[in-house]
């Protein structure tokens, strides 16, 4: 029995090895960018506020509704996708800090401030049931937007 385990444990290692390599790969649902910082000086104002977005990709083939998933940043503000959301296959979302009316391509938070912070902060996107999905994180004051797929 004591050789039986001795023969296993190097292949038991090598998978237990291999499976942050796994964890690693492309989430079917991910960032692709933040937009944290408007045009022109932060005086709110709707048009201002939905200068402010994030964008996510669906990299599947297949549409996910994303009904209960959550956006939040580092401070606590949290958007949570309807039951109509439905991200199509190889399609991207743009969820707007502002008002506006909700589309195939375009939800809105419908915050009257602003929701990222102009020099750093970090967009959590999880699932309904709280497993984390994707994260991007941003610390910059010099660029109004971060390209999150070149993490």
């Amino acid at each position: 029995m004591r050789n039986i385990s001795l023969i296993l444990a190097p292949a038991v290692a090598a998978v237990l090895w291999a499976s942050p390599a796994a964890q690693a790969a492309t989430p079917a649902v991910q960032i692709t960018r933040i937009h944290y910082d408007s045009p022109g000086s932060d005086r709110g104002g709707n048009k201002s506020v939905n200068g402010e977005y994030i964008v996510i990709l669906n990299t599947t083939r297949k549409p996910i509704g994303l009904e209960g998933w959550t956006i939040r940043d580092k401070t606590g503000f949290v958007y949570e996708f309807g039951p109509d959301v439905v991200l199509g296959g190889k399609k991207k979302l743009v969820l707007r800090s502002g008002q506006g009316d909700d589309g195939a391509s375009t939800v809105y938070w419908g915050r009257r401030w602003y929701v990222w912070n102009n020099d750093k902060d970090t967009a959590y996107l999880r699932r309904a049931d709280g497993r984390l999905v994707d994260k991007c994180a941003y610390d910059s004051s010099r660029h109004d937007h971060t390209n999150c797929q070149e993490r």
